[in-house]
């Protein structure tokens, strides 16, 4: 009977957080309107940009020619799947599916949590850490990709088929969840998760293409995307503007992008960097000899991380995805990514002053809007560094001790036996 109370207690404190917090979230989402959280801007992507994509979608043909589509194939299901919420508008749909997903995700972390030897502490973080986001994670779809990822990571150890096959669908809708494979053991359970992943994801592609025209209509949204303003690109040119740097802020590409000279250079080294972190991963991978019940966990995160800061691109819901994945970490006590957490919790509260509290300040590049981007982006260089350096030394092959004992001398050298010790 202690036992049950010990186990309900934390779970039914989680509980009330959850809803206490989600609750506010709504209310905040309901005030959008408020200057001060972002005068409606935030609610808009929904009810304007997604219903818009509905209406194409819902007649059977992706956003083609539309440069602010720049979504895999599968992130059409997430945009249709609001209008078959009976009795709510697409907007209040939308919402809907988002807390199920939320909710989906704080109950997968209880159950991961509550098992013998592993933490609850992955579901305090993230039912504590979405409503530092405020309102912004109700009104965009990246709850209902980083539930993929999460549930594919819980999957992986018991079943690495189902994992893989969670992965691939994520990764349909936003691309980044196949980065949680990465973390997974050598051998069978990583064949099988990749093939089942790719078996997954082909007959999905498959299907999208058979009921959809212009599947691959993103791609060209894509290639032409630039330097956006929260990026680290971003924050060096918005540095360089105080140093008579001439370029400007425009909106393009669905995201306020900063042009002028050299800012196609930066763009290019974003791309060079993305390299270099995939390379690193890659020599991790190669290397390592290791592996915990975190190690998946943790390669995630990190892989999640590194693609994050080296993008051109890091839009506020990119928080979203490493809050989910350092939770997962967190529900395992041999995880190394417990610093890199708090890390990120701490990025995610500031990423919410620069949007949507001073985001006037950082379009326009006052010194206020750089040193919050400068903070911001800074703390997500400091957790990615810190989360590749741990998890190299903790899946990494183990460094031989030398041994301090003395080899025996050769038989002619021996003293006799009863030679007394000179200790």
């Amino acid at each position: 009977m202690n036992r049950l109370r010990v186990t309900l207690g934390p779970v039914l404190a989680l509980t009330a957080g959850w809803l206490l917090t989600r609750a506010l979230m709504l209310w905040l989402l309901g005030h959008d309107g408020s200057p001060l959280l972002g005068g409606g801007a935030v609610a808009r992507e929904v009810s304007r940009l997604y219903f818009r994509w509905y209406e194409v979608l819902a007649h059977g043909s992706f956003p083609v020619h539309d440069t602010l589509w720049q979504y895999p194939p599968g992130a059409g299901v997430v945009l249709l799947a609001p209008s078959l919420v009976p009795g709510l508008t697409y907007f209040q749909g939308f919402v809907a599916l988002t807390l199920t997903a939320d909710a989906l995700i704080t109950a997968a972390l209880v159950r991961a949590g509550g098992r013998p030897g592993r933490s609850l502490l992955g579901a305090a973080v993230w039912t504590g850490g979405l409503p530092l986001l405020l309102n912004l994670p109700l009104a965009r779809y990246d709850v209902q990709v980083t539930a993929f990822a999460v549930l594919s990571l819980l999957t992986l150890g018991r079943s690495p088929r189902a994992g893989g096959v969670l992965g691939a669908l994520g990764a349909l809708v936003k691309g980044w969840p196949v980065l949680v494979l990465l973390g997974t053991p050598r051998g069978r359970a990583s064949r099988s998760a990749w093939g089942w992943a790719a078996a997954a994801g082909a007959l999905a592609t498959a299907a999208l293409a058979v009921s959809f025209r212009h599947p691959l209509s993103f791609l060209s949204g894509q290639s032409g995307r630039g330097v956006q303003i929260e990026s680290l690109g971003g924050t060096a040119l918005n540095l360089a503007r105080h140093a008579g740097w001439p370029g400007r802020a425009r909106y393009q590409y669905g995201a306020i992008e900063l042009v002028g000279p050299h800012a196609d250079a930066v763009a290019t080294a974003s791309l060079a960097l993305t390299a270099v972190a995939l390379g690193l991963l890659v020599l991790w991978r190669v290397r390592a000899r290791h592996w915990s019940e975190a190690t998946p966990h943790d390669a995630a995160l990190c892989a999640v991380l590194l693609f994050t800061v080296t993008s051109r691109v890091i839009s506020p819901q990119y928080m979203v995805w490493l809050l989910g994945l350092a939770a997962v970490c967190l529900t395992s006590r041999h995880t190394g990514q417990r610093p890199v957490a708090v890390l990120v919790l701490a990025a995610s509260a500031l990423s919410t002053v620069v949007y949507p509290l001073f985001y006037g300040e950082v379009m326009a590049g006052t010194w206020t809007g750089c040193l919050l981007l400068l903070g911001r982006n800074g703390l997500l260089v400091a957790a990615a560094l810190l989360s590749f350096v741990r998890l190299w030394r903790t899946a990494g092959p183990p460094v031989a001790k030398r041994s301090k004992t003395r080899e025996p001398r050769p038989d002619s050298d021996r003293l006799p036996d009863r030679t007394p010790s000179l200790s």
